[in-house]
């Protein structure tokens, strides 16, 4: 390798060193968070609720949706389990750590120097997002991971039948269900885009929490309104439920890639307006 070419490499090497650090740096901060933990926990708790009430009431086959399979098999104990966080408790979760994402920074007073620093505005948004991202997966891999520990224990596992009604075997309900918590994940990035845009317009984190939080209850109030049904696809939570398709035998691919084509599209609007809003941004503090 010339001089010249070493040369060039150097600050390639020390920017990609820099980015990685600061990725880093913002897992640690966001998971390093005794209020990480406690939502962790919370969600990990869903599925023994579940289980534990299906288990004392015996039979669930009257049930509605997955809750009436979860005595014939344990492993709709996952399925059921994040079908119910999905409307509720895991957007809650992601409102509060999006909300906080930079708008937490800015009431300690470490927002500026961070902005400063050579990482610079848009890496720091782009890690932010990524932070954002990981939190989105962890949270439904505690449910997934929870869901399926208790399912076993309290229920027996085999073979799966599906929506359709053919049968897999269990290992490829396995892989479903963990394709499920991989789609539920992927539909809460649209709302996770929305909180880092409102957290980079204010310096107060619970303002942006709760704002963010506001939002998703604009939006599932939307969504309930009949007369207003002309809007309902294109809003970032109509097609939530799609992950059920992964049930079929074969999946049905359509509303479930409309559905991360829609998340995909605010998320990258909102990180957009985000992005805007920092770059312009005069932190005093």
């Amino acid at each position: 390798m010339s001089q010249s070419e070493a040369v060039t490499l150097a600050p390639r090497s020390v920017s990609v060193g820099r980015g990685l650090g600061l990725f880093g740096s913002e897992l640690r901060l966001v998971f390093g968070r005794a209020r990480t933990w406690v939502l962790l926990a919370g969600l990990a708790v869903v599925p023994i609720l579940i289980g534990v009430a299906v288990r004392i009431a015996g039979s669930s086959g009257d049930a509605e949706g997955f809750l009436g399979d979860i005595t014939e098999n344990g492993l709709f104990l996952v399925v059921a389990s994040l079908g119910l966080s999905l409307p509720f408790f895991l957007p809650t979760a992601i409102t509060v750590v999006s909300g906080e994402s930079l708008a937490g920074e800015a009431s300690l007073g470490t927002l500026r120097n961070m902005i400063t620093a050579p990482a610079g505005r848009s890496r720091l948004l782009a890690a932010k997002l990524v932070a954002l991202v990981v939190f989105a997966f962890a949270a439904t891999m505690t449910i997934w991971i929870s869901g399926l520990i208790v399912g076993a224990i309290l229920f027996p596992l085999g073979d799966v039948v599906l929506i359709s009604g053919s049968t897999v075997p269990l290992a490829d309900g396995i892989l479903r269900a963990l394709g499920i918590a991989v789609l539920v994940a992927a539909s809460l990035l649209g709302l996770a885009g929305i909180g880092l845009f409102v957290s980079s317009m204010t310096s107060t984190p619970l303002a942006a929490m709760a704002a963010t939080f506001i939002s998703f209850i604009v939006l599932g109030i939307l969504g309930a309104i009949p007369q207003l049904d002309v809007i309902h696809p294109w809003l970032p939570t109509y097609g939530w439920m799609s992950f059920a398709d992964l049930l079929r035998d074969p999946p049905y691919w359509d509303a479930i890639v409309r559905n991360l084509g829609l998340q995909a599209a605010y998320l990258t609007v909102f990180y957009a307006a985000a992005w805007a809003r920092l770059t312009t941004r005069d932190i005093s503090g």
